[in-house]
């Protein structure tokens, strides 16, 4: 039997998981923060015209779990088994409106909401790369890149 190992033990002898628990508990509330229920808001209905936005919905999760045994030796020369374990996660969930779907006696149309700041944001990014591409193949270089 190994300290560290809680499936080896008697049935009776068995400790609620902690860790493994504080995982389950964060896993839930982002999967229910993904659910498909979220990425269309309520319909806004406005005479004859039915507004239905829609959302992109991001989840990231990541948790980690470890555990440990040994045998210690006491200052009187007596041996004691031990061990340890702990674990924990996080995890975050982005939303982003995407869309409005409009429905009118006229038909059905998809407006997209377009993000001005993510795309400046990209387009600085890319210039940020293209610059330093370019500053790289004007400098000299010698045999090997040196």
């Amino acid at each position: 039997m190994s300290p560290g190992n809680i499936t080896d033990r008697p049935s009776e002898a068995r400790v609620p998981n902690p860790p493994l628990d504080s995982v389950s508990r964060v896993m839930e509330r982002l999967l229910g923060a993904a659910d498909v229920s979220r990425v269309y808001g309520e319909p806004i209905r406005h005479e004859n015209v039915m507004l239905l936005p829609a959302a992109e919905i991001l989840a990231i999760a990541g948790f980690g779990m470890g555990s440990g045994g040994g045998v210690a030796v006491h200052q009187e020369g007596e041996k004691s088994r031990g061990s340890g374990g702990g674990g924990g996660g996080g995890g975050r969930t982005l939303a982003r409106s995407v869309a409005v779907i409009v429905a009118s006696p006229e038909g059905v149309e998809v407006k997209p909401v377009i993000d001005f700041t993510k795309i400046a944001l990209a387009a600085l990014t890319a210039a940020g790369f293209v610059m330093a591409a370019w500053k790289g193949m004007k400098r000299p270089r010698g045999f090997f890149g040196v």
